[in-house]
């Protein structure tokens, strides 16, 4: 919105109390109030029912830097770098995006056509999202301090000079990056903040550990009484009786009905000037996501995305009452989901409701957001639409649909609200390599593509006439993916079922020099999520695991994303059972190819394949001679009291309730059954990751040791849930590699 109309929205809130906006019985309440820098103001009693939560939140404050000390030149390049994630200028001649070419991800800034690159922000803290602002004053960024989960929204000026925290710089908070709003007036971003109280002994305060030893007393491992009340950053869901609610933390309903204290996200627009107090858009306790995803051109409407994994929604809300005007499902993935016409009287969405597979919808609003009219502008039977960019003068949308894995792009053009379908086909827009992983408009010149693909390293393409991707000069070339003398490997799609009769499908990547006929030794690796996706995109692991003459099958087992929500819901409740089953079918299905020799099968994965790595080892115990586990979850009471409280809101939509599904949790626990371990294990964790926290991987290290199980555990400094670090992830991959030439090949 103009500075005048927010600062006139401002005037309005101060001195007035909003009321709660309504909830959909399974999600917490949303409330639209508060009067900026302050404790959002609760409704007034008689407007709320009887019992009804609330909650409120302290607007983030400005914390400014010293100076980026302006454009730093291009160091000396490192050769396998990447580069992803652009966002260009308003005139698109110019582009700020993420580069590793310094050894973690990092801050730059480019002309269109690559003849000039800059490091923008030196800071050794990982970069993760960029949004230029689109007057063109301002970069925003997040980076995770300490490589953490605990991330925080900064901006600079393209010339590098006033720099500062935007949110997440109080302490125990921690921010997303939003919109901004179409005049560049204003950015919103998400404030997360903590539960009232930390309990027991949760992660705040980890000491690392030297690698390959495992501390005395893994975190999380004792269970203190009345377990359902996490001993971690937050209150676990299904609690709410050992943590007292103070001010800005209220009680909230749980999908079951209980009560939870804790923290909560709340959203704000936020002035990079600093001249103008923010602004709260929504708020809610206990939320498991809220994100701004776009704000009307008039100011007058917020379209938020919310709610937990697997039950996602858009959100369209009035910035100027407490009502929400509509609500609509939409799909997992990408969380931008869509984009007001300019007029505001049509909203374009990415969503899977009432579908298969996720399509872009016209949702038809009236003058108060209400929605009057929902129709699919553009879907595909047996494919997903992935990623959306609607043009700023809203006449075209860029799509990206996901196609069995691989990307197919085109361009379509868009009717005016109530004018009807498009009549004119979408041009397809070829693609070098094969999958895109973000897309941004690039003002009149065009667009920006972030590609990736088997034989390359993420890189930025740019589309000066929109169908005729040329690659910037500061990505780096096909041909140094990979050492020299090492050519890249293309996988090839698989395609089986598993015992039920479900089919399943993934990438197999052979072993150079390995000639038909001849059984490999063969990693089984696991992606995360679940709702992950195995992509044919270059992954530097499967080349290490290669170059050493292993085998490697990447399947995508039920409850991935990419093929319909039936397969993504194929895992819930006891389906996690078959999901363990899935692993050994795949394993089974390579060795019936005759590409896996039986006697020589590994399995590895990160995340929720780190759960699947621990599962299968002691559901199918005789079946891998070894396994890596990274990051992953080995018992749920353990995970859901030491994770963070809106990861924990978002993973009982997926996994179960800790406590109303308490037996169903310990039974899928790959602890429950560690006495069936058999192959030795090298678990890998990052120190800071308060996603899965490291005593998952404790725990299991110093289980298996106790019953003679060669264990060890290495533990990578200043690492979260993710490695971005270059160092740590040579590392990682120089240890996963040696761990498994050593016990797949002796």
């Amino acid at each position: 919105m103009a500075a005048d109309a927010r600062n006139q929205l401002i005037d309005e809130r101060r001195g007035r109390q909003l009321p709660t906006a309504p909830a959909a019985p399974y999600r917490p309440t949303t409330t639209l109030s508060g009067t900026s820098g302050q404790p959002a103001p609760a409704a007034p009693p008689e407007q709320l029912p009887p019992g009804h939560p609330t909650f409120t939140s302290t607007a983030p404050v400005a914390v400014p830097l010293p100076d980026a000390q302006g454009l730093r030149d291009a160091p000396t390049p490192l050769v396998v770098h990447g580069c992803w994630y652009p966002s260009a200028d308003p005139t698109g001649e110019h582009v700020a995006f993420i580069c590793d070419r310094g050894g973690v991800p990092q801050l730059w800034t480019s002309s269109a056509d690559g003849s000039a690159a800059h490091l923008l922000d030196a800071d050794p803290d990982p970069v993760t999202e960029v949004s230029w602002s689109p007057d063109g004053h301002w970069i925003a960024y997040t980076s995770a301090p300490g490589g953490g989960e605990h991330t925080r929204v900064l901006c600079v000026r393209p010339d590098g000079t006033g720099r500062r925290v935007l949110a997440g710089a109080e302490p125990g908070q921690f921010a997303h990056l939003g919109c901004w709003t179409r005049d560049g007036s204003a950015l919103a971003v998400t404030v997360a903040e903590p539960a009232a109280v930390t309990l027991g002994h949760g992660m705040t305060g980890h000491a690392p550990h030297p690698p390959g030893e495992v501390p005395a007393e893994p975190q999380g491992a004792v269970l203190p009484a009345g377990w359902a009340d996490r001993d971690g950053h937050a209150t676990l869901l299904g609690g709410g009786n050992r943590v007292a609610a103070g001010p800005g933390r209220h009680p909230a309903p749980d999908p079951h009905g209980d009560t939870a204290a804790g923290g909560g996200l709340a959203a704000y627009l936020v002035d990079p000037e600093g001249a103008v107090s923010p602004v709260l858009l929504a708020s809610e306790a206990g939320a498991a996501a809220l994100r701004v995803c776009d704000i009307s051109a008039d100011g007058r409407l917020a379209l938020l995305r919310r709610g937990p994994r697997g039950r996602r929604e858009a959100m369209v809300v009035r910035t100027t009452d407490p009502r929400t005007a509509c609500v609509v499902p939409v799909a997992d993935g990408d969380p931008w989901i869509g984009r007001f016409s300019p007029d505001g009287r049509t909203l374009w969405l990415r969503s899977d409701a009432h579908r298969e597979f996720p399509a872009l919808l016209a949702a038809t609003l009236d003058a108060g957001g209400e929605r009057t009219g929902l129709r699919v502008a553009a879907g595909r039977d047996a494919a997903g639409l992935e990623l959306l960019t609607v043009s700023d003068d809203g006449g075209s949308a860029v799509l990206a649909w996901n196609v069995h894995g691989a990307s197919e792009l085109e361009v379509l053009a868009l009717p005016g609200a109530g004018q009807g379908d498009a009549t004119a086909p979408p041009q397809a827009v070829p693609l070098p390599h094969e999958v895109v992983t973000r897309i941004a408009p690039g003002g009149p010149s065009g667009m920006f593509l972030a590609l990736s693909g088997s034989r390359r390293r993420p890189g930025v393409w740019w589309l000066p006439d929109g169908v005729s991707p040329v690659r910037t000069g500061w990505s780096a070339r096909d041909e140094d993916a990979v050492p020299p003398g090492r050519p890249p490997v293309r996988p090839v799609p698989v395609r089986l079922r598993a015992r039920d009769g479900l089919p399943l499908g993934g990438w197999y990547y052979r072993a150079p020099d390995r000639g038909p006929g001849r059984p490999a030794p063969c990693v089984i690796h696991l992606h995360g999520g679940p709702e992950e996706q195995e992509r044919p995109v270059f992954n530097p692991l499967y080349h290490e695991l290669l170059g050493r003459g292993l085998d490697v099958f990447a399947p995508d087992v039920r409850g991935s994303s990419g093929w319909g929500r039936s397969f993504v819901d194929a895992d819930l409740g006891t389906g996690r059972f078959s999901a363990i089953d899935d692993v050994a079918d795949c394993a089974a299905h390579a060795v019936e190819a005759g590409l896996a020799d039986p006697v020589r099968l590994a399995v590895m994965g990160r995340s929720y394949g780190g759960y699947l790595v621990l599962a299968s080892l002691v559901w199918h115990p005789e079946l891998f001679r070894t396994g890596i586990a990274v990051c992953g979850m080995s018992d749920f009471a353990t995970f859901f009291t030491g994770t963070e409280q809106w990861i924990a809101q978002s993973a009982a939509a997926k996994y179960g309730h800790p406590e109303h599904d308490r037996e169903l949790l310990h039974a899928l626990s790959p602890m429950s059954r560690v006495d069936a371990l058999r192959a030795p294990l090298l678990a890998v964790h990052g120190e800071h990751d308060t996603n899965v926290p490291p005593g998952e991987s404790e725990q299991m290290v110093r289980a298996a040791r106790e019953r003679g199980v060669p264990a060890e555990l290495l533990l990578l400094r200043n690492e979260g849930h993710e490695f971005l670090r270059a160092d740590n992830r040579r590392l990682f991959r120089r240890t996963a590699g040696e761990w498994m030439e050593r016990h797949l090949n002796d």
